[in-house]
Order: structure tokens, then sequence, then C-alpha cells
């Protein structure tokens, strides 16, 4: 059970109005190179998890902040122990690079200091998943040292940062409150009406008898007279005779 959206938001104790969309820049700057050398981010709004261990539409439920597009810092494993190549395993499917890797390099800066890189996430099994409209953008350091490690262990980095999205304008993250009014609104006044069941009424199931194929349907329900129903054993004649000649 995922955090409902107004608990982290709350926690961080954020001004009114405040909005999270950094510059692929800010992001490496001031918040990847902040983490991977162990210093205080600006502000403590992007979880901490193995991001490839959950299906891309679990993670809105467990980011800190946004409704639309969440951060992550997440460590990447290799996909063999002595190659450079990550593991994109995730969920019941996997992720897969999309066009080329940009290089991020800040004003003030000689050369880059991180990678961009765009991936897709495809649901099922390699090479024929298929593809969804779930979005990962991946900035990772550009100096970091990635030489395998002698102790055995696969991770390939520490911390990579993670911006996801789904390309679909209409699909946000929905508050429990939203989601809870939003059910309620198609009620109406006959929808806390329970209809009797069948059984209760003395009905029988209906007999199929195998030895024909014909259904034995069971016997009509005997007809409730209304009120409002009394003209219907009348006789025209003898009514007519009550009022005699005219």
């Amino acid at each position: 059970m995922g955090r409902r959206i107004g608990d982290a938001e709350a926690e961080l104790n954020l001004p009114p109005g405040f909005r999270f969309h950094p510059t692929d820049e800010e992001l490496l700057v001031h918040y990847l190179c902040r983490r991977a050398s162990h210093q205080l981010l600006p502000v403590p709004i992007i979880a901490e998890l193995d991001l490839y261990k959950y299906n891309p539409w679990d993670l809105p439920d467990k980011a800190l902040f946004g409704t639309r597009e969440w951060y992550f810092f997440t460590p990447r494993d290799r996909k063999y122990p002595n190659g450079s190549r990550p593991n994109r395993a995730a969920g019941r499917g996997y992720w897969k690079a999309t066009g080329a890797d940009k290089p991020v390099t800040p004003a003030g800066y000689s050369r880059p200091i991180g990678i961009k890189k765009a991936l897709v996430f495809y649901d099922g099994k390699p090479p024929k998943g298929t593809k969804t409209d779930w979005i990962m953008h991946e900035y990772r350091l550009a100096d970091a040292n990635r030489s395998a490690r002698r102790n055995g262990s696969l991770r390939l980095d520490d911390w990579v940062l993670c911006r996801l999205y789904n390309k679909k304008k209409g699909w946000e993250r929905i508050p429990k409150e939203e989601t809870d009014l939003t059910e309620d609104s198609f009620r109406t006044p006959e929808s806390d009406i329970e209809l009797p069941d069948l059984d209760d009424l003395g009905y029988e199931a209906v007999d199929m008898h195998r030895s024909s194929g014909a259904a034995q349907l069971p016997p009509a329900a005997p007809a409730i007279k209304e009120e409002y129903d009394w003209y219907s054993d009348l006789n025209l004649e003898d009514l007519q005779n009550s009022f005699g000649p005219f």
C-alpha cells in the first residue's frame, strides 16, 4: 500500500505554490552530484529505492512528490559480472534505450558532467515485450568509476537519477480522497437498494434434463393483485343493470 499523495508533501513542509521542474543541468549539479558525494540536497524531494524492482505504474505511489512526473535515486546493477552493460530488467518487463545519449554540460563547465539517456518500458520478456507509454530519463555521472568490483558485486552505479512519466497526458496519480469521491459521484438514491435474491422468493434453479437436453423452467410466480385492480372482477352487464333504465 503506497503513501497517500499528500502525506509525503506535508512532511516536506514545502511552501505554498511550490513546483519542481528542474532542468537537466540542475538535476545533475544540485541533486545527483550532491547525492553521490553524500551532501545535503536543496530539498529532500527525491525518493531513494531500487527502481528496477518495480513496474513503472507502481512507482508514482512511492514518490515523495509529483502528480505527472516523478523523480527517484536508484542504484544500477550490471547485466554481466565483468561487463559495464546495465541490467534493464524491471518488474514484469524491461526498459529499452531509445535515441542517442545526451551529454549534459552546465554553464561554466568545460566538459560534460553527466549523461542523459531516454528509455521506454516494455511489458513482457525480451525481445517480444509490448511497448508501453512509460518513459524514463536516466541521468548518470560522466566520471563515475564503473570498473568491476573485487568483492564480486554486480553494482554498476551506487546512484543514478531518474525522471519517470507517462506520455499520455491524461495519466496522473489521483489522490485517494479524489478516487473515493469519483466512485461516489456515480451513485444514485437507488444505489443502496438491495434487490431480493430469487432463491429467497422460493424460485428453484433451472433443471437441465440431461436425457432430453431441454431446460425445465421454474413455475411462474403468482400474480400480486394491487388495490387499484378491484375493477378487474366486475361484470359490465351487472354494472349496467344496477343503475336501471335511463
